[in-house]
């Protein structure tokens, strides 16, 4: 029996869908990436920021994005060439709009129809994976560094798996100790507001708008002053947090557009790399979108010179589906009753079977 993943991320780039076997390391036999109507990507976004009469919007957007996913499921079928009755379930990660596990009444939301996703496709949906964690006093996030330890976790290899997404989070594998994970602070969220101010273009292509310019130190040092960078782990965080409001702050068209860019990307990769400062990491493999930008690469690099950096292809798990594969696993630990968080990760109080089940 196969399970399908659905990912679709704070960076709003689209759905990503995969389809994997289990036997019982992931096998990734199809993937797919859907793109979001522009009506329903723009009605997201206005969900993801506090505004008039949100729940008038949410009703009717949970329906099309359901419709949405299970148009993707069945492009990736039709591709794969696999009937819906060989899927034993569908792990459906939902689009996040809030976030907030630090308040007085810490919560999470996910949003779709997953009893419409599971009518559409007659398949079991396995959804509303971040609240049972956060019910137990945990972040809500990150899920994937117990799908990271199933799969890239190697005896005697000191590793971190950083994914860069919307948000960045970072999964150190140490060969002695207990598996740490966290969200460092932004990762292609800012670089993509940025690019769209300037240009109205969706996301930087291979660090294009990156490359050209210079690095800003004064820029730089006042973004890294920011309290969230200096927390203690575990902590999460979100669009929400860091985005284009957050920017506005700093004044930054003040400055030519490319430098702006070129120090958001070291942004990322100065948080990232601070925070696996107090790590021994030899080998630190990247996955998400951020592995496409080579000067975010290159930067990695140069500020961990005792470390190797790659992509999780040479590990043999395409960057690009790694977090859509992990919700999968997840669909597959819920089904099989095997635990879906890392306590010392998320800061919850117990290991939990994580999410919901929704039958067709």
């Amino acid at each position: 029996m196969y399970y399908i993943g659905i990912m679709s991320g704070t960076s709003l780039d689209g759905i990503d869908l995969v389809l994997v076997s289990f036997s019982p390391q992931p096998k990734l036999i199809c993937s797919q990436l859907h793109p979001f109507p522009p009506a329903l990507k723009l009605q997201l976004q206005q969900l993801c920021q506090p505004g008039d009469n949100e729940i008038e919007l949410l009703g009717p957007v949970e329906q099309q994005l359901a419709q949405c996913y299970a148009a993707g499921v069945t492009t990736l079928l039709a591709k794969a060439g696999v009937a819906a009755s060989s899927v034993a379930a569908i792990g459906c990660h939902g689009q996040t709009i809030r976030h907030r596990p630090d308040g007085r009444f810490p919560f999470t939301l996910q949003i779709g129809d997953m009893h419409k996703l599971a009518m559409l496709c007659q398949i079991p949906v396995i959804a509303d994976f971040r609240r049972k964690d956060i019910a137990y006093g945990g972040q809500g996030a990150p899920l994937v560094p117990a799908f990271h330890r199933a799969v890239f976790r190697q005896d005697g290899r000191q590793r971190a798996i950083v994914n860069i997404g919307g948000i960045a989070n970072v999964t150190v594998l140490a060969a002695d100790s207990a598996v740490t994970g966290f969200d460092t602070g932004p990762g292609n969220a800012l670089l993509d507001n940025w690019v769209m101010h300037c240009h109205g273009q969706p996301f930087d292509h291979n660090g294009g708008l990156c490359s050209q310019g210079q690095l800003l130190p004064e820029l730089l040092t006042a973004m890294l002053a920011d309290p969230y960078f200096a927390r203690p782990a575990p902590k999460s965080t979100g669009r929400e947090y860091f985005n284009f409001e957050w920017l506005q702050q700093f004044k930054p068209d003040q400055y030519q557009p490319a430098d702006v860019q070129r120090t958001l990307c070291r942004l990322t990769a100065r948080t990232i790399t601070d925070a696996l400062s107090t790590f021994e990491v030899e080998q630190l493999f990247v996955c998400g979108g951020g592995g496409h930008n080579p000067v975010l690469m290159q930067d990695l690099a140069s500020l961990l010179p005792e470390c190797s950096v790659s992509i999780t292809d040479t590990l043999g798990v395409d960057a690009d589906w790694v977090e859509a594969m992990a919700f999968a696993w997840l669909a597959w630990a819920y089904q099989h009753q095997v635990t879906g968080n890392l306590p010392e990760v998320t800061g919850a109080s117990k290991a939990c079977v994580l999410g919901v089940a929704y039958l067709p």
